[in-house]
C-alpha cells in the first residue's frame, strides 16, 4: 500500500504534520485538508523525471483538477505553467500570477466571445476544430497570433468511459486526416501555428496507451511538419497520468515512464527530421490528487438490511464515487491502527440512493462521532462540488509545516442567497 498515509504518535492520521482530529475539532466537518509540501514534492518529482531525459520540457498543470488559489500559487512558485479549459480558469490563472505565455487554453465548443477573451489575455489558444479557427479569425486580427491545434490521436484510455478523450467516440480534437488542411488554413488566415496537442484520457497507470498516443500524435505532427511546412515550437501530449486509489494499485514508476516516452518522442523527431520542439505534459491529479483529504464525521450507524455508516457529507461534496463509481480509500482518522472487523456501506447525507462513498467496504468497528478520512480527494474533489440539496460547500485548509491556514471559508446559509433576486411581482 502506498496511499500517502502517515500516522502520528496519537494513532491519528497525520496530514502535512498536522493532526487530522485536531483539524476536524477546530474547523468542523466536512473539510478538505491540503498538504502543501506534497504538492511541491509531486511537481518536482514529475518535472525532474522528464527534464532529465529531455531538457526542453514544461509542465502545464491541468487546473480543472483543483483551482484553489493556494494550490495555484504553490505551483506558480514552482515554475509550473497552466492548462486551462475555460475562460474562468484563464482569468484565475492570471490573477494568481501566471503570465499569458504560461497559459495554454484548450477549450471545446467555445463561443466567439470566449476565444477573443483568451487571446486578449495573452494565452496561447489550442483550437479544437476548424470552425473555431474560422470564428477566431473573424474576432481578432490573426497577424502574429500564435495558436495550436488539438488532434485526435485515435487512442483512448482512462479509468472510466467518461474519462476517455481520444478515439472515434470522442468529441475532442480535429481528425488526423484534416490536420494538414487545418494548419495550412491557419497560415493562410495569417495565424502562426506553433504547436500540436493531444490527450487520450485520465487516471492512466499503464504506460503502454501513453506510448501509443505519443507514436500516433508524432506521426500526425510529422506529416504536418513535412506537408504544411510547420516548424513546431511545442508538442503537447496532454495529461492523464494516474495515482493509486486502491491499496493494491502500484505507484507509477515515473522515471521509467518518462524515459520510455521521451525516448519514443526523440525517435519520432529524428524519423521526421524535426527540430527540438519543447515537450509539454499536462498532469492534474498526479500533482494534487494525493495531496488532499476530505474529513467527515460519522453521525449515524444504522443496521438495516445492510449496515450503513452515515456521514455528514454527500456527493455534493465529493462527486467522483457517484459519477464515476470511483474508489477512494477511507480510514478512521481517530484510530488508525484498529483492525478491520466488518463490512459496511458508507453513505452520504444527500437525498439520493446513489449517494454512497463506498459499498461493501471493510472497516474497523466505528461509532457515531468517529472521524473518517476520504483519501486522494485533491483532484476533482472540491472543484466538482455543488449546493445540491441546498447543502453548504466545505471549507478548505492548507497545511504547511504543520500549521493550518484557512484558504477557503465555509459557506453560510446566507451564501445560498448570493446572486438570486425575487421579482417585484412575487414579493
Amino acid at each position: 500500500m502506498d496511499l500517502n498515509i502517515k500516522i502520528n504518535d496519537n494513532d491519528h492520521l497525520d496530514i502535512g504534520g498536522a493532526d487530522a482530529v485536531e483539524i476536524a475539532d477546530k474547523y468542523g466537518t466536512p473539510v478538505y485538508v491540503i498538504d502543501e509540501d506534497r504538492i511541491r514534492e509531486n511537481y518536482n518529482r514529475f518535472y525532474s523525471a522528464f527534464s532529465r531525459y529531455y531538457p526542453k520540457f514544461k509542465v502545464f498543470y491541468a487546473c480543472k483538477a483543483n483551482t484553489n488559489f493556494a494550490v495555484m500559487k504553490i505551483l506558480e512558485q514552482e515554475g509550473c505553467c497552466i492548462d486551462a479549459v475555460s475562460p474562468g480558469e484563464v482569468y484565475i490563472s492570471k490573477k494568481m500570477g501566471f503570465s499569458g505565455d504560461r497559459i495554454l487554453f484548450t477549450g471545446n465548443n467555445v463561443t466567439n466571445d470566449e476565444l477573443k477573451f483568451v487571446v486578449d489575455q495573452g494565452a496561447v489558444v489550442n483550437l479544437d476544430s476548424i470552425s473555431a479557427l474560422n470564428r477566431l479569425a473573424e474576432e481578432v486580427n490573426p497577424d502574429g497570433i500564435k495558436i495550436s491545434f488539438r488532434v485526435n490521436p485515435m487512442v483512448g484510455a482512462g479509468h472510466h468511459d467518461h474519462c476517455i478523450t481520444g478515439g472515434v467516440m470522442s468529441k475532442f480534437g480535429i481528425m488526423d486526416v484534416e490536420a494538414v488542411e487545418a494548419y495550412e488554413l491557419a497560415k493562410d488566415l495569417g495565424f502562426e501555428p506553433i504547436g500540436m496537442h493531444s490527450h487520450i484520457g485520465s487516471g492512466i497507470l499503464d504506460p503502454e496507451p501513453f506510448k501509443l498516443a505519443i507514436e500516433s500524435t508524432m506521426d500526425i505532427a510529422g506529416k504536418v511538419h513535412q506537408d504544411a511546412k510547420i516548424d513546431f515550437e511545442f508538442i503537447d501530449f496532454g495529461g492523464g497520468v494516474g495515482i493509486p486509489y486502491t491499496p493494491d494499485e502500484k505507484v507509477l514508476d515515473i522515471n521509467k515512464f518518462a524515459q520510455e516516452n521521451v525516448n519514443l518522442f526523440k525517435e519520432k523527431l529524428k524519423e521526421y527530421d524535426m527540430s527540438q520542439p519543447t515537450m509539454y505534459l499536462e498532469p492534474g491529479r498526479y500533482l494534487v490528487g494525493d495531496a488532499s483529504v476530505l474529513l467527515v464525521r460519522i453521525n449515524s450507524v444504522k443496521q438495516s438490511y445492510r449496515k450503513f455508516i452515515g456521514v455528514d457529507a454527500g456527493f455534493n461534496t465529493l462527486l467522483r464515487p457517484t459519477m464515476y463509481d470511483s474508489y477512494h480509500h477511507i480510514v478512521v482518522a481517530n484510530k488508525m491502527n484498529e483492525p478491520e472487523t466488518q463490512t459496511v456501506d458508507i453513505a452520504g447525507n444527500i437525498c439520493e440512493s446513489g449517494d454512497l462513498f463506498a459499498r461493501d467496504r471493510k472497516m474497523p468497528n466505528v461509532e457515531e462521532g468517529d472521524l473518517l478520512a476520504i483519501l486522494n480527494a485533491g483532484a476533482y474533489g472540491f472543484t466538482m462540488s455543488s449546493n445540491y440539496n441546498s447543502r453548504l460547500k466545505t471549507p478548505e485548509i492548507l497545511v504547511h509545516n504543520g500549521k493550518c491556514h484557512v484558504v477557503r471559508e465555509k459557506e453560510t446559509f446566507e451564501d445560498l442567497f448570493n446572486k438570486q433576486h425575487i421579482p417585484e411581482h412575487l414579493q
